[in-house]
């Protein structure tokens, strides 16, 4: 089963470099983020037309989730337990949904940016990925041979290696270690991030930012992952990041994410 991670920033905006992704790429599970409408506004007939199962969760412009299958799309969740929000009002944002897929719970997360490391968004990234780390604690507690993936711009680049100049971010989010430490505590917990034994770096990266020229500069962050289960890890078979789909006109800043599991 082919499961794939892109933060496509922007449905409405990539919609045909979308469909025509999913018509050479052949993925099975499509988890994407940062949709960037509400539902209503929510192009499923890219999906429809093509055989797959949809479920969305967008509640303004910003942030927003989805998972489109064409191995079959059930018990779909929104969030996550005792998620947390932000704001004045602490309200859950679209930033987490979740289905049982081919037998698998696939997660499609877009994890708090930070902002700035004083900035409260950055306390709310932190307890965000703590959350997260105690639901996947859970489930594998629960039991060891569940199979489940947290796929999705987790907004952290975990090594050195994943950012082309650790000079350039002395005193910014991503690359904190206390951002590095939340994404451990997830690794520590059990789960095992199946692209990177595929696509070692340096220099392997999943994000070009749109200003400064980077991505024909070649710099990079990688910060799109999939942790899986062991039971599900053990099952992976290859990954790629298709950075083809980062060129041309109407192209995301992110690239997906593919990784191919023997289920």
């Amino acid at each position: 089963m082919r499961i794939v991670n892109w933060n496509v920033n922007s449905i409405r905006a990539r919609a045909e470099r979308i469909g025509a992704w999913l018509d050479r790429s052949d993925a099975d599970v499509l988890a994407i983020q940062e949709l960037k409408c509400k539902d209503a506004q929510f192009p499923r007939e890219i999906f429809d037309s093509r055989g797959y199962e949809v479920a969305f969760h967008g509640l303004n412009q910003w942030n927003g989730v989805a998972i489109a299958s064409r191995v079959g799309l059930d018990d779909v969740e929104i969030g996550f337990d005792q998620m947390p929000g932000f704001g004045e009002d602490l309200a859950a944002e679209a930033r987490a949904i979740s289905a049982v897929t081919g037998g698998v719970r696939v997660y499609s997360l877009y994890v708090p940016n930070g902002r700035e490391l004083d900035h409260p968004h950055y306390a709310y990234k932190l307890e965000w990925l703590d959350r997260l780390r105690a639901v996947a604690a859970a489930r594998l507690a629960a039991d060891d041979s569940d199979t489940f993936v947290l796929t999705g711009d987790f907004n952290v680049a975990p090594l050195d290696e994943d950012v082309w100049d650790m000079a350039e971010f002395e005193g910014a989010t991503h690359v904190s270690d206390a951002e590095r430490a939340a994404f451990q505590a997830l690794i520590d917990a059990g789960l095992q991030e199946t692209s990177r034994p595929f696509t070692p770096g340096p220099g392997v990266y999943t994000f070009w930012d749109y200003q400064k020229l980077r991505f024909p500069k070649k710099q990079g962050m990688r910060i799109d992952f999939q942790l899986a289960s062991p039971a599900l890890a053990a099952t992976a078979t290859n990954a790629s990041i298709d950075r083809e789909e980062r060129k041309g006109k109407g192209a995301s800043d992110h690239a997906p994410v593919i990784v191919d599991y023997d289920v």
